[in-house]
């Protein structure tokens, strides 16, 4: 479809700003303009203004700003379309349709939307009259508000084969079949296979109903209780024109306004959960409808906050259902955006907590929730037993296989850099830890400090912590081959020096023009995200450090990227990553093992003595590492 600015804009002429406003907004009158409480900002005192002669609101605390279309992309959290779709119904225009068929579907879905709002009414009407008592009492047994239930539109579906569809008889059987309330029990076969046609039926019987909504409120499927003994348990609509499982969330129209005031979403595993915290004041908790989070899902939510929060029974089931988001969200993972996971208490769901300890212990229950770095970490080292060398070795190939399945190349070298330090932390860590052996024992580079602003504005360099009595790099040939190659690689490919920024920065080198390249091109990636390589040499300019990165560039040059490894990626990065922490090592095994040596001969134990011999060997490991490195393209 096309929308002209002539049609948007008449479409914003139609719609009164402080009515549309004023339905979620307490506003008041203030001369010629409107006022209220900003929506979009915590204040007392009113700083949201509303001119309905120019069409647009601001606040002077927060600088929203925007349209009507823009309140209802920003404040409900619509999509575009869904904002303009849902005024322009509201102001009594058409919205154009982009051909025929687009206008048969629109057509279409209005007739099933109209059917699924007759069932909405019918279903509400039962639970009030005789029918609904059993379901009435059920609803007082789980503690259920009369508000609650009118808010989120309880209703109930009596126990017959075709009181919905007698009830519901001017819309037509198919298109109640087709709207997901009958079951045609013939199916593709009209006949029923044997000439004779069979009567449709009520899908849902002798149960508690739930509406299901789209974003804009509009009722598009339904979920059922059995009330009583039965299966199954619960019953939902099947996809239809309107509703498709995979991509719809549970109480998404009210939870999407609500989560522009929190700052957060809840993700929960039911509608009942939904419910019960909607009730104690969490009015941002969503569900998935009865399938694990999608892809799909999880996209949505990051429209709505950038970490929603993943609330889970903290039985085996739920943490469970924890894992296979986390592992279904890696590939869509993106700067910015992840997720957080909260486990409840065992055998508790948000009810049974909030019932049994109130608002406060499920606040807690979300103030505590984990990255899903750490939720991803602690199921690896929880799955298996770690007690030999090889199932350690296993731990380290699940860990890369998590890093590897991440799409975004920043997101991706961060994890493996995380997970690389959690596991030598793990298993290679000193039972002690003295000042000058922080770095070895696991912290990373982290330890080093940070870059840092000057006075004029310009990244220098982290001071060295106190204490550390760590020898520069670049003594030995080995050493010197290695570096060199790594700043060459560097060179040939600048987008690697932001994620191995952190690593970088902790190297102590002993050569003075080696370490001044390195610190600017590490300068230039904070000044810049992105650069070329010419841009990189011509920012060096023409004195020493511009000759030696030409001589760097020279086609015979030794590098870690010859061409077969250039054109991958992700293998660039992870050599990269290898080749950096194994020039980092050396100095530090070299101080720990001179540590160890000295309590050694302090104090002759066994203790001492086998943790000298243990640093000797991840020693020796490292210096065949290196020379492997620094001799031999085809082992990198």
């Amino acid at each position: 479809m096309t929308l002209t600015p002539q049609w948007l804009d008449e479409l914003r002429a139609r719609t009164s700003l402080s009515t549309l406003i004023g339905k979620t907004v307490k506003v008041q009158k203030a001369g010629r303009e409107y006022k209220a409480c900003c929506p979009f900002h915590n204040e007392k005192t009113p700083s949201f203004t509303i001119n309905d002669e120019k069409g647009f609101y601001h606040c002077f605390g927060c600088g929203a700003h925007g349209d009507a279309i823009r309140w209802m992309t920003d404040q409900r959290g619509l999509p575009f379309m869904e904002a303009v779709k849902e005024l322009a119904a509201s102001a009594g225009m058409d919205v154009p349709a982009a051909d025929p068929r687009a206008a048969r579907r629109a057509e279409q879905a209005k007739g099933l939307h109209d059917a699924m709002a007759a069932a909405q009414s019918f279903f509400e009407d039962q639970l009030g009259g005789i029918d609904g008592g059993e379901a009435r009492a059920y609803l007082q047994k789980r503690g259920i508000s009369d508000a609650t239930r009118r808010a989120f539109g309880f209703g109930y579906s009596p126990d017959g084969r075709g009181r919905l569809k007698t009830a519901l008889k001017d819309f037509g059987e198919p298109m109640l079949v087709e709207a997901g309330l009958l079951i045609d029990p013939d199916g593709a076969e009209p006949n029923g296979g044997n000439g004779k046609k069979r009567d449709s039926y009520d899908r849902f019987r002798g149960r508690l109903m739930l509406p299901i909504r789209d974003i804009r409120g509009r009722v598009i499927a339904f979920g059922g209780r059995i009330i009583g003994a039965g299966e199954p348990k619960y019953l939902n609509s099947p996809d239809t024109p309107l509703f498709d499982k995979g991509r719809t969330l549970y109480n998404i129209d009210r939870a999407s306004p609500a989560s522009r005031g929190t700052g957060r979403v809840i993700v929960v595993e039911g509608y009942m959960d939904v419910i019960a915290l909607a009730q104690a004041g969490f009015a941002e908790a969503v569900a998935p409808l009865g399938t694990a989070l999608t892809e799909h899902q999880i996209e949505r939510l990051w429209k709505m906050v950038d970490v929603p929060l993943l609330c889970f029974d903290g039985d085996s089931a739920g943490q469970k259902a924890a894992i296979r988001a986390a592992t279904r969200a890696l590939p869509l993972l993106r700067p910015g955006h992840s997720l957080a996971f909260a486990t409840l208490p065992a055998g508790q769901d948000p009810d049974d907590l909030i019932r049994a300890s109130g608002r406060p212990a499920m606040e807690a229950v979300l103030d505590g929730a984990e990255p899903l770095i750490e939720r991803l970490w602690k199921h690896e080292i929880s799955s298996a037993p770690l007690d030999t060398p090889e199932k350690k070795a296993a731990l380290k190939q699940r860990l890369r296989a998590i890093s590897d399945a991440i799409a975004h190349p920043d997101v991706r070298a961060h994890y493996a850099h995380e997970f690389r330090e959690r596991y030598d932390a793990l298993f290679f860590a000193r039972r002690e830890s003295p000042p000058a052996q922080q770095r070895f024992q696991g912290g990373g580079a982290s330890n080093a400090g940070r870059w840092q602003r000057d006075r004029r504005g310009n990244w220098k360099p982290p001071i060295p912590p106190a204490g550390t009595e760590v020898r520069a790099i670049g003594a030995s040939g080995l050493e010197q081959r290695l570096l060199r190659a790594i700043l060459a690689a560097l060179l040939r490919h600048p987008e690697q020096i932001a994620p191995h920024r952190e690593m970088l920065s902790a190297l102590q080198i002993g050569d003075p023009l080696l370490a001044r390249l390195l610190d600017a091109m590490i300068s230039l990636s904070f000044r810049k995200e992105t650069v070329e390589t010419q841009a990189l040499l011509t920012i060096l300019g023409q004195g020493e450090l511009y000759n030696m990165a030409k001589g760097m560039l020279r086609a015979d040059a030794f590098t870690l990227t010859p061409d077969r490894m250039a054109a991958d990626p992700d293998r660039l990065a992870r050599d990269l990553e290898e080749a950096v922490r194994v020039m980092a090592q050396g100095p530090e095994l070299e101080t720990a093992l001179v540590e160890a040596t000295r309590r050694f001969e302090n104090d002759v134990s066994d203790e001492n003595f086998a943790e000298q011999q243990r640093i000797r060997v991840l020693k020796a490991d490292h210096d065949r590492r290196l020379a492997e490195l620094a001799q031999s393209e085809d082992s990198i």
